[in-house]
């Protein structure tokens, strides 16, 4: 993971995963970061992260995922782990219905202190364990689609739609970071009226250089 951090890369984007103690975040984001999977897994004390270089189009993403503890007494930390944060996955678990039920407290505290144009996905994570299913995933789909969220649900265990999940939530943050990228450059000219009658062109010249250390978006 050291490797990973120094090289270069085009954009840092920062995201959060979400959700009870005990639905997978971890095991998500070792998946995901170093496709490895601990049935042995410890809660998470406090905060954790883990960095992953991608390619989106031509640019080099350091996706830079938050994970935290789902217990209560944690939740101190909550603006500050929020804070600069482009996407989440809130994750819930499909055998335990009450970790579905917690969702909709999650995405209130993610609306409260995350961005107002943050991604998210809803996960229903361990669809391995279909027998012991508690929620459908027509009910997770539903719920995602009234509140405009993304929906997939995962298996860390067995490595299902978890590159998926977090792509999808990565690809989307770079294509919001493509239009206001454009949008800025509109905006680069600006006209101003002045008394005679005529209009007098500013033209800002941005000039985008890459550096060994990522721009954070």
């Amino acid at each position: 993971m050291g490797d990973a951090f120094d090289e270069d890369c085009d954009y840092l984007f920062k995201a959060v995963l979400i959700g009870d103690s005990g639905v997978g975040k971890s095991n998500l984001l070792s998946r995901f970061a170093k496709d490895e999977f601990r049935l042995d897994s410890k809660p998470t004390i406090g905060v954790e992260f883990a960095y992953r270089n991608i390619k989106v189009a031509d640019k080099i993403i350091k996706a830079q995922i938050w994970d935290t503890a789902g217990q209560e007494r944690f939740r101190a930390i909550t603006s500050s782990y929020y804070r600069g944060a482009l996407g989440a996955l809130l994750v819930y678990d499909i055998t335990r219905r009450e970790t579905y039920e917690s969702v909709r407290k999650w995405l209130q505290e993610l609306r409260e202190f995350g961005s107002e144009h943050m991604v998210v996905v809803l996960v229903g994570n361990k669809c391995d364990l279909g027998q012991s299913r508690e929620v459908e995933k027509e009910e997770g789909k539903g719920f995602a689609e009234n509140e405009r969220l993304f929906f997939m649900e995962t298996s860390a265990l067995q490595n299902v739609n978890v590159e998926e999940a977090f792509m999808q939530m990565i690809t989307k943050i770079h294509h919001q970071t493509g239009q206001k990228c454009l949008e800025s450059k509109m905006n680069e000219t600006t006209r101003i009226n002045v008394p005679n009658g005529k209009e007098i062109k500013i033209v800002d010249e941005v000039t985008e250089t890459k550096q060994s250390s990522c721009c954070s978006i």
